[in-house]
C-alpha cells in the first residue's frame, strides 16, 4: 500500500458512512478551510447519471485548444486518486495530493465528514491557487446534497444523460425523483440538457427546470448533431453549423456528449469553429469504450479486438448495446458488477447482440456481485453464460475466437484493474 493509499484509509474513518447525503458537514469544513469556494471563478457544474466524464473532458480539451486554463474536478478515478485532481490541465502528483489532503485533516481535526467531503473541499480550497482558471466540477452522487453543490453561482450547468439508478438513496425512487436531486438547486445562470434516452424523461427534466430562471439549451431543440458524408459530422444550433471531424471517442453517444459541449462553448466562452474542431480530436478520456491496442493483456487476447467501458447503469448499457450492433462483427462481453447495481435490467440490453458473456468478480473490491450470485440473478434470460476466474483468465478462453471483440464492461473498478494489469 503506497503513502497516499494509507492517508486515504486513514481519511475513510472520519465518517462511518461513505455515503450520507448532507450539506452540514462540507460547508463546516469549508468554513474551516476560510470558505474558498466563495473565491473561485468561472465554476461550470456537470450534473447527471451518465455522460459526466465525457462532458467534463470534452469541455477540458475544447477550451484548452481555446487558450483558457482549466481545473477538473471528477470521481470515481481508475488508477489512482491523483486523476479526480487537475489543475491547470495537469494532475496533481502523489506528493502534493499527500500534502493538500494533510492539510485539511489537520484543520478537519476531530469533526465528522466523508472521504468524498473531505475530498472535495481539498480539491476547491487548492483551486484558490488558480482562481482565474475555469472550474469543471462534476457532481458525485446525485447534486442536490452533493458536497461539490456548495458555490453561489457559476458559468454554467451542463445535464447529462439522467436515468434510473442509486434508487437506494432516494425517498421518491423513480425516474422523476432522480431528476429532482440533480436539478432542483442548479444555479440560474445557463443550462445545457444532454439528449435523453426519451422525450419523455427530456419533458421531465423541462417541468423539473421550469422555476430556473437560466437560459436553457436542449438538445434536440436549440442544438443537434449528426453523422454526415465521409466520416464527417454535422453540428447545428442558432449560431450557424459546422462540419466536424469525427473526435477520438467511440460511440454515437458520445457524438450528443460533446455536442451538449460544443453548445456551451460556442454560446458562452466564444470558442471559435476552429479551436472545436481541433479541441474533440484531442479528448482523453479512458474507460469509456476504450481499446486496448497494446501491452499483456491485448498479448493474451491475440487477434480479438479487446475494449473497456465502465457503464454500470441501464442508460450505459443501451448507449453500449446500440454500439455493439453497429459494429457487424461478432463480441463477448466480460462483465463483473457491483451488488448495488440493477444485474439483470442492465444484461438485458445485450440478450441476442452478444455471442457470450462471461461473469468474474471485480478483483479488490468487497462491494462486488460475486460471479455465481450473478449468473443466479439472470437465471430468467436467454444467455450464454460462462464463468471465469480472473480477468486474464476470462480474455484467454475468448482469444480463440479470432477477430472477434471482446468487450469488458459492468463498473470503473473493472476498468481500473484491467488497466492496472495491462
Amino acid at each position: 500500500m503506497t503513502k497516499l493509499q494509507k492517508l486515504i484509509s486513514k481519511l475513510e474513518k472520519h465518517h462511518k458512512r461513505k455515503i450520507d447525503l448532507s450539506l452540514d458537514r462540507t460547508f463546516n469544513l469549508l468554513n474551516k478551510l476560510g470558505n474558498p469556494q466563495n473565491k473561485l471563478n468561472n465554476v461550470i457544474t456537470v450534473v447527471g447519471t451518465n455522460a459526466k466524464a465525457s462532458m467534463c473532458y470534452s469541455l477540458k480539451s475544447i477550451l484548452k485548444e481555446a487558450g483558457h486554463k482549466c481545473n477538473l474536478y471528477t470521481s470515481p478515478h481508475l488508477l489512482s486518486y491523483t486523476e479526480r485532481f487537475i489543475y491547470d490541465g495537469k494532475e496533481i502528483s502523489d506528493e502534493d495530493l499527500i500534502e493538500l489532503l494533510q492539510d485539511v485533516e489537520k484543520i478537519l481535526g476531530e469533526d465528522n465528514a466523508t472521504l468524498f467531503e473531505i475530498l472535495t473541499c481539498a480539491f476547491i480550497k487548492h483551486a484558490e491557487n488558480f482562481k482565474e482558471n475555469i472550474n469543471i466540477i462534476e457532481a458525485g452522487l446525485f447534486h442536490q446534497y452533493d458536497s461539490t453543490n456548495v458555490f453561489k453561482d457559476n458559468l454554467m450547468s451542463l445535464v447529462g444523460v439522467i436515468h434510473s439508478d442509486h434508487f437506494q438513496w432516494l425517498e421518491n425512487k423513480s425516474i422523476e425523483g432522480v431528476i429532482f436531486e440533480k436539478t432542483t438547486k442548479l444555479l440560474n445562470s445557463n443550462i445545457f440538457v444532454n439528449k435523453q434516452h426519451t422525450d419523455n424523461i427530456r419533458d421531465k427534466i423541462e417541468m423539473a427546470l421550469e422555476k430556473n430562471s437560466s437560459k436553457k439549451y436542449y438538445y434536440g431543440k436549440d442544438f443537434n448533431i449528426s453523422k454526415s458524408e465521409n466520416g464527417f459530422i454535422h453540428y447545428q444550433d442558432n449560431l450557424g453549423e459546422l462540419i466536424l471531424p469525427q473526435p477520438n471517442i467511440i460511440g454515437d453517444h458520445q457524438l450528443y456528449n460533446i455536442s451538449t459541449s460544443i453548445s456551451a462553448c460556442r454560446r458562452i466562452l466564444k470558442v471559435t469553429d476552429d479551436q472545436l474542431k481541433i479541441g474533440i480530436q484531442n479528448i482523453n478520456l479512458k474507460g469509456r469504450l476504450e481499446e486496448i491496442k497494446s501491452g499483456r493483456l491485448k498479448e493474451i487476447a491475440g487477434n480479438n479486438k479487446l475494449f473497456i467501458d465502465g457503464g454500470h447503469n441501464i442508460s450505459a448499457s443501451l448507449s453500449i448495446a446500440n454500439w455493439i450492433k453497429s459494429q457487424g462483427e461478432k463480441v463477448n462481453l466480460i462483465v463483473g458488477m457491483m451488488k448495488d447495481k440493477e444485474h439483470e435490467a442492465f444484461i438485458k440490453s445485450f440478450e441476442k447482440i452478444v455471442s457470450s458473456i462471461t461473469l468474474i468478480d471485480i478483483p479488490n473490491q468487497e462491494g462486488s456481485i460475486s460471479k455465481e450470485d450473478f449468473k443466479k440473478k439472470l437465471s430468467n434470460l436467454n444467455l450464454n453464460l460462462k464463468l471465469a476466474n480472473s480477468i486474464e483468465e476470462s480474455i484467454k478462453s475468448l482469444a480463440k475466437n479470432e477477430k472477434t471483440i471482446t468487450l469488458c464492461i459492468g463498473s470503473l473498478y473493472l476498468a481500473g484493474e484491467i488497466l492496472s494489469l495491462n
